[in-house]
């Protein structure tokens, strides 16, 4: 018989959304297993990331420094030839009022680079992060879904039991469907994806050089993303019915796509394609958008690409990841304090990732639309981010940033961080002052579940110290939760 190991969080997955939701876990003092079946670093394709990201959920888990110290390209928004103008247009992030001056720009990374340190800073908050593990399937009692079986690095069956088993796993998820519910793919964005990375391409001009270079042409848009001072991930995305140009030899496919597009064409002109190493080969990626019908089911939470996934142009995905991340991670922590039932607290994370998904579907839907110009475009972005407060172009800005929803969160996290690290102090000293005394209770208030529910509590007693500037988020949905002051669970409103 296989011993079995008790935990409160089961993490499948070590990618940002699963680095992130098990970090914020952590942080309340929640026990968590994080099984990545692969071993970092590892290969993934290179990603553009929003503002969002970069200082909303990586400030709140405490890796912007280093971040910053990694060299990755700053980049300042994006540079676009698209729609009906034939001239290469471009945004800023730093129009938008919700991306304040500090804080407009975001970083083009690699990807086996960014996740590491995510995945490392996980493992030293406290997460129990186990490499070379692949999870084979759930437990489930019928009712509810209570733990893993996996096979661990050394090539050992292993089970370990939790409250929450949260798949993070991707879009190749071998757990998704064991919500009950099952994968709906987009007829609208069924698309391939060729792409490689070239040495010594062009870039923009200062100080846009760093910005994401997306080009549409007659078969479809290029992605041109600079990783760093020299070297760029190129790609070529072409819809489903074209699927004959990305077929055979990959190396002249590439090279017939790019020979279609000029403006890529120029900018590698004087390029070489890197051959060997991590980056030598030419991939190919089905970019098919889908949702997950469910969410959730008792036990069980998708998050990242393996709940859903929607066409890349905007560089969304790190976004989604870490942000559904940081929902599902908000309504875990209010679950095992006691503070929120189980199934108001995963309706609301379902509920707000659903609306993130939503709005940049929604929009893209438009934005395929060549013969229409920017302004056009920008219209849309303000009716479906249904936002009355802001321009147009604002509304496109806040919308690519990542920070449509209005989550402060997203926005002003250092507040979060703060209001946190007051009250970790403050528990910290009170237990530390009960060991120091001797009192029997101390072991108790050891326990995560105490600490998380004494940190909630500590909530009600911040905002009445603070009053007015402790006004609570307004719900973003009628009868909904609003994030605690340390962003790290959900409250009830005064109305509910």
């Amino acid at each position: 018989m296989v011993d079995s190991e008790e935990f409160d969080v089961i993490v499948v997955g070590g990618g940002p959304a699963g680095s992130t939701l098990s970090s914020l876990v952590t942080m309340r003092g929640g026990r968590v297993l994080l099984l990545e079946k692969e071993v970092f670093p590892r290969y993934q394709i290179g990603e553009s990331l929003l503002p969002s990201t970069v200082h909303g959920v990586c400030r709140m888990v405490g890796v912007t420094d280093e971040l910053a110290k990694a060299g990755f390209p700053v980049k300042r928004g994006g540079t676009f030839r698209w729609g009906a103008r034939p001239e290469p247009w471009t945004f800023s992030f730093a129009v938008s009022p919700r991306v304040a001056s500090p804080t407009s720009y975001a970083y083009q990374v690699e990807r086996a680079k960014f996740d590491k340190i995510m995945l490392d800073n996980a493992a030293r908050l406290g997460v129990d992060v186990r490499q070379g593990c692949t999870v084979q399937d759930v437990l489930d009692n019928g009712e509810r879904v209570h733990g893993v079986r996996f096979v661990d690095a050394d090539g050992n069956e292993r089970v370990a039991e939790a409250r929450f088993v949260v798949d993070a796993s991707g879009n190749t998820s071998r757990l998704h469907s064991r919500t009950g519910g099952s994968r709906e793919y987009s007829e609208y964005f069924r698309s391939l994806a060729l792409f490689g990375y070239f040495e010594g391409g062009k870039r923009l001009d200062e100080p846009i050089s760093g910005n994401i270079l997306s080009v549409a042409f007659d078969s479809g848009w290029f992605w041109y993303i600079p990783l760093s001072r020299t070297l760029t991930s190129v790609g070529a995305v072409v819809h489903r019915s074209l699927a004959e140009k990305v077929q055979g030899d990959p190396e002249k496919a590439l090279a017939a796509l790019i020979a279609e597009c000029p403006l890529i064409s120029e900018y590698l002109e004087n390029a070489t394609r890197v051959t060997e190493g991590t980056y030598g080969k030419i991939r190919v990626r089905k970019d098919y958008s889908y949702h997950n019908t469910r969410f959730w089911r008792p036990g069980l939470i998708l998050i990242g690409d393996a709940a859903c996934f929607v066409d890349p142009v905007f560089s969304s995905g790190v976004h989604l990841a870490t942000y559904s991340a940081l929902l599902a991670a908000r309504s875990i922590n209010s679950i095992m304090a006691g503070t929120v039932e189980e199934k108001p607290a995963l309706d609301e994370f379902e509920a707000r990732y659903r609306r993130e998904y939503g709005v940049f579907y929604e929009f893209l839907m438009s934005f395929y639309q060549m013969h229409r110009n920017e302004d056009s475009y920008f219209w849309e972005a303000k009716q479906v981010t249904r936002n009355e407060h802001r321009t147009e172009f604002e509304s496109f800005v806040e919308l690519v940033a990542g920070v449509s929803s209005g989550e402060s969160a997203l926005t002003d996290a250092e507040s979060f961080v703060q209001h946190f690290k007051e009250r970790t102090e403050e528990l910290e000293s009170a237990v530390d002052q009960l060991m120091a005394e001797n009192n029997g209770s101390a072991a108790m208030l050891k326990s995560a579940v105490v600490k998380q529910a004494m940190h909630e509590g500590s909530q009600v007693q911040m905002r009445a110290l603070l009053g007015e500037d402790a006004a609570q988020e307004a719900p973003m949905f009628p009868g909904g939760l609003t994030p605690s002051l340390d962003g790290l669970g959900w409250e009830y409103t005064a109305a509910s």
